[in-house]
């Protein structure tokens, strides 16, 4: 009894085994969901999906000045006053003071020449100056002596006290007298103006500033030969070169056929190529009365309101010639974008958002319109690339070709 009892309670495994064709059925639905859900997966993201062509937009940073220019010319940074600074006389450069944009005063020496033999020319000229004075003090000493004496010769021979002769010998040696001090008078104006002469020689080898500048380039260096003859071998005809910064110009080419369009004190900007953050207020200053007939254009020269430190001589510009001056509020930079690339979504103004190969739909924030392009405050910023013209079925996560301009 007790062995049927037991017998019952052992487990039939033929009953519970699954076979290998089950076990195969199994496997085979697992996969076939796992892929339903994989290949859902990619639909949902568009893999399958045909990427849509369209054309792209970079969103800029614009200035709103561009919405009123007339006209665009390049030129460079020139200086008005410019100077190259070297002696009237041949010396060895001996003493240098300055080196590039070092900052000088005008009459401000700048440089020195080897001139002890000027130096010793002047002293002597000097010595023969007072040489000369007191030459001229002792002729006249003696002619106030022979007035005195003429004089009262005079008297006496009117009352016949003295003999003729006397008062004749009295007035040749005032008339001596006078012939002395005229001559004195002469060799201290010559020795004046050979002390002079020996002084401006003396101020030749002293190089000057001839106004408040900034030194550009040295020309010499200590122990050159300095001449104002430059073709002498192995001399130099200039120490330094300077330049009045505030003379500091752009000279621009227009075309003749544009000359028409501009006209003296019409407002500018002036952008520099070293500085393309940057826009400067400017207003032209001359129009050369000449045409370069090699190029068919005449010279504009556009003077700077605004000055600044980082100009510098030989700068590349761009000059944008306007219609009216710039106001305050219109000197920064604006973020804008073309207006093709925005769509309506109900009272919501919106942009399709290049990403990669995808388009997130974008709200935008918008400004005045500046000329073809619209100022956006908000949503987008400068570099960002946006559909132009999105297609009907361009959609949130869409991909996209974009198409070669």
């Amino acid at each position: 009894m007790e062995n049927e009892d037991l017998s019952k309670l052992k487990i039939d495994k033929s009953r519970v085994r699954i076979g290998p064709q089950k076990k195969r059925r199994l496997v085979y639905w697992v996969f076939l969901i796992v892929a339903v859900l994989v290949l859902g997966f990619l639909y949902f993201k568009g893999v399958f999906t045909p990427a849509i062509q369209v054309q792209v937009a970079t969103v800029s940073q614009i200035y709103p000045s561009q919405a009123f220019t007339v006209l665009n010319a390049s030129g460079y940074v020139v200086a008005q006053r410019k100077s190259a600074l070297a002696s009237k006389v041949t010396g060895r450069l001996i003493w240098l003071g300055v080196e590039e944009g070092s900052f000088v005063k005008k009459n401000e020496v700048v440089a020195r020449l080897e001139n002890q033999d000027v130096s010793a020319s002047k002293d002597q000229a000097a010595a023969n100056v007072n040489v000369a004075r007191f030459t001229l003090e002792q002729a006249q000493a003696e002619l106030r002596d022979a007035t005195v004496s003429l004089n009262r010769n005079k008297e006496l021979l009117s009352r016949g006290v003295v003999a003729r002769q006397t008062y004749d010998d009295v007035l040749a040696r005032y008339d001596k007298a006078v012939a002395g001090v005229a001559a004195a008078e002469a060799a201290l104006k010559a020795n004046t103006a050979a002390l002079e002469g020996a002084a401006a020689l003396l101020e030749y080898t002293l190089i000057r500033a001839s106004f408040d500048a900034v030194v550009l380039t040295k020309d010499a260096d200590i122990g050159d030969i300095v001449t104002p003859l430059g073709a002498a071998a192995n001399a130099k005809a200039a120490v330094v070169t300077i330049a009045d910064m505030s003379s500091l110009e752009v000279e621009a080419d227009v075309s003749e056929s544009n000359l028409s369009q501009v006209r003296p004190g019409q407002p500018c900007e002036i952008q520099l190529d070293a500085l393309p953050e940057q826009r400067f207020r400017g207003e032209i200053h001359m129009i050369v009365p000449t045409a370069d007939r090699s190029k068919a254009t005449v010279m504009v020269k556009v003077r700077f309101i605004d000055k600044d430190s980082r100009i510098l001589p030989e700068m590349s510009a761009k000059v944008a010639f306007l219609s009216r001056p710039v106001k305050s509020d219109e000197q920064k930079p604006r973020t804008a974008l073309n207006r093709a690339a925005l769509i309506n979504r109900g009272e919501k103004k919106k942009v399709f958002l290049v990403k990669g190969d995808r388009v997130v739909e974008t709200a935008v924030s918008l400004g005045p319109e500046i000329g073809d392009m619209i100022e956006v405050l908000d949503g987008v910023r400068a570099g960002d690339n946006v559909v132009l013209n999105p297609p009907s079925g361009l959609k949130n996560g869409s991909k996209i070709k974009v198409l070669e301009k």
